[in-house]
């Protein structure tokens, strides 16, 4: 039992939501006469999804620092609108076009970072204004028309790693990242079990390591050989790549800096944070400001994949984040919530929509089912702590922070953050 609970790192029940994940993949497989395990169909979930992804990696922050964000959709497509006219009626490079959009996506997330850190105004009610004022700033400076966007563009939302080398029957690079995953499962299991002894904890058997890391490397080797085995031509997506880079930097942020411990804080308990040294102003300012940069890289994103900047980019793109970062295991009070588990959860969001349009479920059906999966998985949050059990989140990382920063950034157990929690985060 010891070494069971090793394997699954206190229970089979922190995997709920890759179960979850991986049940749905099953389950439409099988409705769908095997249509989701292929390439092409693989391909079209990560470039169909990929900016609402990037959306919770930001979201998630938004939320575990108490506030929630519904502008990103409309920072999205004025970002999107500017980065299209300025490359096409002024002339400038493509590569200059994104970074004038990414800085005008900071410009947005200071002015609402600064409404919400030095001013007072809550969140919601800061971003529900900007939601209605760059919706129509978008329309305004396109005057409602759609404006194409040039081929560099294109790639990066819907373009795939080229290929290269020696002829071996898959695609090279989508080969040499599957072999780059698989590296770094190892080294990190590794690096757990070094942890673990240094910290002075159980002893994890081998076969428990080695179970896992086979697990999750047939697993990679799975997606590498779904994703480099299509149709001449394709391969991981870029938008993928842009992806994974964003999950690995902010899954770093979130859990290994001091910046990412006191977001955490701030959620948990704004006032025992600023008893123990935490700046609240300047975290609030942090989250809302990265929110819109992502926003805005979103957008571009977007963009590329539909070759055009519209009137009615962004539409909703609010809901799908915050639905896919809750199913992730996001606590709606704050103070809890991973990067990881937003991906997962907007993973869950993209198969689910894909299923049911491969069996061709419309979308008001689509709209009802994703509305009640959204509902069960919060409820089944809140009866977890209700009955004073951890939340699937905390759950899902509840091992790892043991080894990695004893309580972890919720605290001992999952609970609330406390004073003397706090006052060990801001310390740290």
């Amino acid at each position: 039992m010891t070494s069971l609970k090793q394997l699954f790192g206190g229970g089979a029940r922190q995997f709920g939501m890759v179960f979850a994940l991986i049940a749905l993949v099953a389950i439409f497989q099988f409705a769908t006469g095997g249509k989701v395990l292929t390439p092409t169909n693989a391909q079209n979930i990560i470039n169909g999804n990929s900016y609402v992804l990037i959306l919770a990696i930001g979201m998630v922050l938004v939320i575990i620092a108490g506030h929630i964000d519904l502008s990103v959709g409309s920072v999205a497509a004025v970002v999107g609108i500017i980065v299209a006219l300025a490359i096409r009626d002024w002339g400038i490079p493509w590569w200059l076009g994104i970074l004038l959009g990414l800085a005008v996506g900071a410009l947005i997330g200071a002015w609402q970072g600064f409404w919400v850190a030095y001013v007072g105004i809550p969140g919601f009610i800061t971003t529900l204004a900007g939601m209605m004022f760059f919706r129509g700033a978008n329309q305004y400076i396109g005057k409602s028309n759609t404006v194409p966007v040039p081929e560099e563009i294109q790639y990066l939302g819907a373009g795939y790693l080229p290929e290269w080398g020696p002829d071996t029957g898959l695609n090279n690079w989508t080969l040499l990242l599957g072999i780059a995953a698989i590296a770094g499962v190892v080294y990190a299991e590794v690096r757990r079990r070094r942890s673990a002894r240094r910290l002075g904890g159980a002893p994890v058997e081998m076969w428990v390591s080695v179970v896992r890391v086979g697990a999750l490397a047939v697993v990679i080797g799975g997606a590498t050989y779904l994703f480099g085995s299509g149709r001449v031509g394709t391969s991981f997506p870029v938008s993928g790549v842009i992806l994974g880079v964003l999950v690995l930097i902010y899954g770093f942020v979130s859990s290994r800096t001091i910046t990412g411990r006191h977001v955490y804080a701030v959620g948990g308990n704004k006032v025992a944070a600023s008893l123990s040294g935490v700046n609240i102003r300047r975290t609030n300012f942090f989250v809302m400001m990265n929110m819109s940069v992502l926003a805005a890289l979103a957008g571009i994103v977007f963009i590329g994949r539909s070759t055009a900047s519209g009137p009615f980019d962004g539409t909703n793109w609010e809901l799908d984040a915050i639905a896919a970062v809750f199913i992730g295991g996001a606590a709606v009070s704050g103070g809890v919530g991973t990067v990881v588990g937003s991906l997962i959860g907007g993973l869950v969001m993209a198969v689910l929509n894909n299923g049911l349009q491969l069996m061709g479920v419309g979308s008001d059906s689509t709209q009802m089912i994703k509305g009640l999966v959204l509902l069960a998985a919060v409820a089944f949050d809140v009866y977890n702590k209700i009955q004073g059990r951890p939340s699937i989140i905390g759950l899902l990382t509840r091992s790892r922070r043991r080894t990695e920063i004893p309580g972890g950034p919720e605290g001992p157990g999952g609970g609330p953050v406390t004073a003397s929690k706090a006052d060990s985060l801001a310390q740290s």
